[in-house]
């Protein structure tokens, strides 16, 4: 073996790793292979026999990149139009699932949920790098600091305001958090198996559900009130719920629904007496934006 190819199966050893990094802060399995693969190219462009530690190299290469990707990516961000948010439903077309690609459900087999990618998202880049290599992959305050060019305590507190985004703010206590969550639990169940009578047995009678316009069919309306009539809307949408997950709406449990971890839609739940009493489908852009959302625990 030459040293060419004795450097290429060193490379190989970290790729998975760097790529499960990668995804976490781009939440996008096609870039992050970009991003491996120009550490690559960039490790081409070095010595490698006097990178004394490769594995560190390459972490701090690929966390670069992907740092310039993201402050790229939000300054060049638009805000979501009603048809990219109809496109990515299935009643918007034919054959689709929402399925992810094979390479990105290969990333989350480690159950990295679209919801955390989500919220990543709404972090600002140094944030999401600080978190991702402290919290995720335990790298040292000490390493991450140069990367996002601050002091080891900055980029402590970097990470530290990106966990309490991360977690978000529940609005009611633990208690009726849980009462909540093993509502929605098993309002989403039932909707995901298209199960009518399990939906009405989550419903209250008088059951509402509204919804905006972007996050409708054609011909649905906006609102609509009691529990048959709501249930069978849900079941009809029976696709759209196995692509969301649980997830905390404006400190509530909700759900959000994110394909490819992009946000498409937040549901907002009002939990009564242990039963739905209404819920919110949230997917216009500027009410998105500033629809406060946190992962469960």
């Amino acid at each position: 073996m030459d040293e060419h190819d004795g450097l290429a199966a060193r490379f190989e050893s970290e790729r998975g790793g760097l790529q499960a990094m990668a995804y976490r802060m781009l939440g996008s399995a096609g870039e992050a292979e970009d991003a491996v693969q120009e550490a690559w190219l960039r490790l081409g462009r070095v010595d490698a026999g006097r990178v004394e530690n490769l594995a560190g190299w390459l972490r701090t290469v690929v966390t670069r990149i992907c740092l310039d990707m993201l402050r790229a990516r939000r300054s060049r961000r638009e805000d979501l139009t009603e048809q990219h948010l109809l496109d990515g439903f299935p009643h918007a077309a034919a054959g689709r699932t929402g399925a992810s690609a094979p390479e990105e459900q290969a990333l989350r087999t480690d159950a990295v949920s679209h919801a955390l990618l989500v919220v990543l998202d709404r972090l600002t880049p140094s944030e999401r790098v600080a978190f991702v290599l402290h919290d995720m992959f335990a790298v040292p305050f000490e390493e991450i600091a140069p990367v996002v060019e601050r002091s080891p305590d900055a980029a402590k507190k970097l990470a530290s305001r990106a966990r309490g985004k991360v977690r978000g703010g529940p609005a009611v206590p633990a208690a009726e958090l849980a009462r909540q969550r093993a509502a929605v639990t098993a309002f989403l169940s039932a909707a995901r198996a298209g199960d009518l009578a399990a939906v009405l047995a989550v419903l209250a009678p008088d059951a509402v559900r509204r919804a905006d316009a972007a996050a409708l069919p054609p011909g649905v309306p906006a609102e609509v009130r009691g529990a048959r009539a709501v249930a069978e809307g849900t079941v009809l949408l029976a696709e759209r719920s196995r692509m969301s997950e649980l997830a905390l709406v404006n400190g509530s449990v909700g759900l959000v629904a994110a394909p490819g971890g992009r946000l498409l839609l937040a549901v907002a739940f009002t939990v009564r007496d242990g039963v739905v009493a209404a819920y919110d489908v949230i997917a216009d852009p500027a009410r998105l934006g500033a629809t406060e959302l946190g992962v469960l625990d």
